[in-house]
């Protein structure tokens, strides 16, 4: 089920980025931070939206040991947010078989000797 809701939510998104990318341009950016800045509940929703972007983020970072293509992953899907993050997540479900255990932890997974 949880694959099925990652491919889901990032096919969505990418249609739905689509749609408005042809309607409002690319410029997300300055989009975002005049959200933020109206102290608004548009605002505060982009501010907590930013947490849980950090967050995702500083996981994938710390998943791979903050080796330097885990902290290059955490930064793109930090940035680009639910579109890489579902099939990153994805991924790291095939790559441990489904094990969520070894999902969550990467490469901090303790093997028995």
């Amino acid at each position: 089920m949880l694959r099925f809701l990652l491919f889901i939510q990032a096919a969505v998104l990418i249609f739905y980025s689509v749609i408005v990318v042809a309607n409002e341009g690319w410029d997300f950016v300055s989009v975002a931070l005049q959200n933020t800045t109206d102290f608004s509940w548009s605002g505060q929703f982009g501010l907590d939206f930013t947490c849980y972007l950090m967050l995702s983020g500083l996981w994938v970072a710390w998943r791979g040991k903050f080796t330097a293509s885990s902290i290059a992953l955490g930064l793109v899907v930090m940035l680009l947010g639910i579109i890489v993050f579902a099939p990153t997540v994805l991924y790291f479900l095939f790559q441990t078989d489904g094990d969520i255990q070894k999902m969550l932890l990467g490469k901090r997974i303790k093997t028995e000797a």
